[in-house]
């Protein structure tokens, strides 16, 4: 039975469920979902790490600068959330090693891909490379966490104003016993209608709850007095709440959630002004965010860009076109945001001293 199937049984049987649940079944059920059968990382989207050796060899760059900042500790964790193919770390290893005693950092990975985690070992084979399954299972200690198009893959509820009253979009069944989008009709419960900001125009709102309790987690090893940087890069509006931003990727194409459940990646734009927010309340000194164009330019885009040139002529065009597909105003370049959550008391991290 496919997961298409299995969802409209269970919708038959229980009810419609929240949008969340919905994401949350597609992209993580452990017989069906996405990130269970190897997400299409390739197929049905291109990251940045893929797309140029330089974002990761940036990225290592800003790893240097930040164990610096750090105090330069005699151990500290390097973490990514949702490698992908272990590209972006690969490169950006291979320029921290020119500059960063490699034997004082413990990589450790998180991720929900079996499939993946070996794709990522295999890169990474020269490294100690450690797996865990949460965030909370990380060990204590100074830390450099990095997470590149992991914030759109949490899922999101959807809410809708009729007049002066918040309901939740859901996924139910049509008449014809297929998926379909409807509203909850029964009342939020108060701290559900207590979280959503106000909006001024659409009537429609999309909270990611993982942001709260991904914040909630970071400020737990702040308040236990663990020196960390946590960068995060995603998509979605600088300011502004997102309405309705589900989407659904197959073999580079856009579809319906609906139309191959467990198949397609699903992802949403992330709120930046809330999850900013978020930190600033937990306690946390939040930095950004900025476009990555500028983010990229700050920590030495074109200085990377030309020595790669010079040492790779027959290259030049594939190269300048790499460079500018990072940073174009129209594309990946203001499209894509970063934002860095730190402890207290830590030198601003680098690549944010302009937007």
């Amino acid at each position: 039975m496919s997961l298409k199937d299995r969802l409209i049984r269970q919708i038959r049987m229980d009810g419609p469920m929240p949008v969340s649940a919905f994401m949350q079944t597609c992209l993580h059920d452990p017989q069906d979902g996405y990130y269970a059968n190897g997400a299409g990382l390739g197929r049905d989207f291109i990251t940045a790490p893929e797309t140029s050796q330089m974002f990761g060899e940036l990225l290592g760059l800003w790893i240097v600068a930040q164990w610096r900042a750090l105090g330069r500790p005699d151990a500290f964790n390097l973490v990514e959330i949702g490698g992908g193919r272990g590209t972006l770390m690969a490169d950006a290893l291979r320029v921290a090693a020119r500059f960063l005693p490699m034997e004082t950092l413990g990589l450790l990975l998180i991720e929900a891909s079996a499939e993946l985690r070996r794709i990522q070992a295999e890169a990474l084979a020269g490294y100690p490379v450690r797996f865990i399954e949460r965030l909370e299972a990380l060990p204590g200690g100074p830390t450099i966490l990095i997470a590149n198009e992991f914030l759109d893959c949490l899922p999101a509820r959807q809410f809708v104003r009729e007049g002066e009253v918040w309901r939740e979009r859901v996924v139910g069944l049509d008449a014809a016993g297929a998926l379909a989008f409807g509203i909850d009709r029964s009342d939020l419960p108060a701290e559900d209608a207590a979280a959503i900001p106000p909006v001024s125009r659409s009537g429609e709102v999309e909270i990611q709850p993982g942001l709260d309790g991904l914040v909630a987690t970071l400020a737990e090893r702040a308040r236990r007095g663990e020196a960390f940087y946590a960068l995060f890069i995603d998509y979605g509006p600088e300011t502004g709440t997102p309405a309705d931003t589900l989407r659904a990727y197959k073999d580079g194409v856009q579809i319906h959630p609906f139309a191959d459940p467990g198949t397609a990646d699903l992802t949403v734009d992330v709120d930046f002004g809330r999850f900013s927010k978020l930190g600033a309340a937990a306690g946390l000194a939040v930095h950004g965010p900025v476009s990555q164009g500028g983010f990229l330019g700050a920590l030495g885009l074109q200085d990377r860009l030309n020595a790669l040139i010079k040492n790779n002529k027959d290259r030049s065009k594939a190269l300048f076109e790499e460079a500018q597909k990072l940073v174009a105003p129209d594309g990946m370049g203001t499209r894509f945001k970063v934002i860095c959550l730190s402890s207290n008391g830590l030198p601003a991290p680098a690549g944010f001293g302009k937007a």
